[in-house]
């Protein structure tokens, strides 16, 4: 209601055409984002025309998630320069960035109890211990942890943040209740023991040192690419373009010139070391969408090089650990 024949209105009269509370309005005008014109001679708050529009911006903000500060700053930018610029669209990135967070916390939450919805009673306990010790979102830091402990020590920083990009998977942000469960396996797994601990690496990369490793790493990346290539294609291991990727990456970081006797050698090696292919058949399942094909993965491509190298040279097959 108007208090005289101006244009300044009381409380009630601008919380009215708002569409909100009195409490509202006296709650924005408290902390500063809705000026008062002036004071009536009772006390009374009184607010001009332009109020209305200041409050329904507010609450448009409000509406997006802002905090009371976050609009204090867009306000203010905005009586500074006549316009809505940094302090908005700084505002805006931020919320859109907690939002999706909040959305794959809420898409994991769904999976793991689809999950447990479809668990048979026996398999129940096992499966609620497993995802208890997720974070939501998960966290991969137990996986790249698990991989910095297996990595040469003293590798360059680059050639270890490279490694890690291809052997950890990221979580999906909408996952199957079965990609849930194997990420919680995957976790599981990395925070046990490590397979092979007495030998945490492969003894055919140990004995190239921290640089021959950064130089071992980038090469099989490679080399798994094209193995990758021949998995899509459903082609059985056979030498070729991946194979030889494959020995030259160890020729170059050993110094040596490529040969049947060396090709030989390093396939009884490489059967011998220690193995992790628990791990990459879990990574697999994590990064493949159920009822689609296998994604290939560093593990799997290792596995059809090797087992091509062992059909060319009359190897034995490995037997995975």
């Amino acid at each position: 209601m108007r208090a005289r024949d101006d244009d300044l209105w009381g409380i009630g009269d601008l919380a009215a055409r708002a569409g909100v509370t009195v409490k509202t309005v006296r709650f924005y005008s408290d902390r500063g984002l809705l000026p008062e014109a002036s004071r009536s001679a009772g006390g009374h708050r009184r607010y001009a025309s332009d109020a209305l529009d200041r409050l329904r911006l507010i609450r448009s903000l409000r509406t997006l998630g802002l905090s009371v500060p976050e609009v204090r700053r867009v306000l203010d930018e905005a009586d500074a320069t006549d316009g809505m610029g940094q302090a908005l669209e700084g505002a805006v990135a931020e919320r859109l960035s907690e939002l999706g967070t909040e959305i794959r916390s809420l898409r994991w939450r769904e999976a793991a109890l689809r999950l447990v919805q479809e668990s048979t009673p026996g398999e129940r306990a096992d499966r609620l211990q497993l995802i208890g010790g997720l974070s939501v979102p998960p966290s991969t830091a137990p996986l790249v942890r698990f991989w910095r402990g297996w990595l040469p020590p003293r590798m360059p920083r680059r050639s270890v943040d490279a490694f890690l990009e291809v052997a950890v998977p990221q979580p999906p942000d909408d996952p199957a209740p079965a990609q849930v469960l194997a990420f919680a396996r995957l976790n599981a797994f990395t925070r046990g023991p490590c397979p092979g601990a007495a030998q945490p690496r492969p003894e055919a990369h140990r004995a190239v040192g921290a640089r021959g490793a950064a130089v071992l790493y980038a090469g099989l990346a490679e080399a798994y690419e094209l193995a990758g290539v021949q998995l899509w294609k459903g082609r059985e291991p056979r030498p070729g373009e991946a194979l030889d990727c494959f020995v030259d990456v160890y020729t170059s970081a050993y110094g040596v010139r490529d040969g049947e006797q060396f090709r030989r050698g390093l396939a009884g090696q490489l059967a011998a070391d220690a193995r992790i292919d628990r791990y990459w058949e879990l990574v697999a399942e994590v990064v493949t969408e159920p009822g689609r094909r296998p994604e290939p993965t560093p593990g799997t491509a290792h596995d059809w090089l090797l087992a091509a190298l062992a059909a060319q040279t009359g190897t034995p097959p490995t037997t995975a650990v």
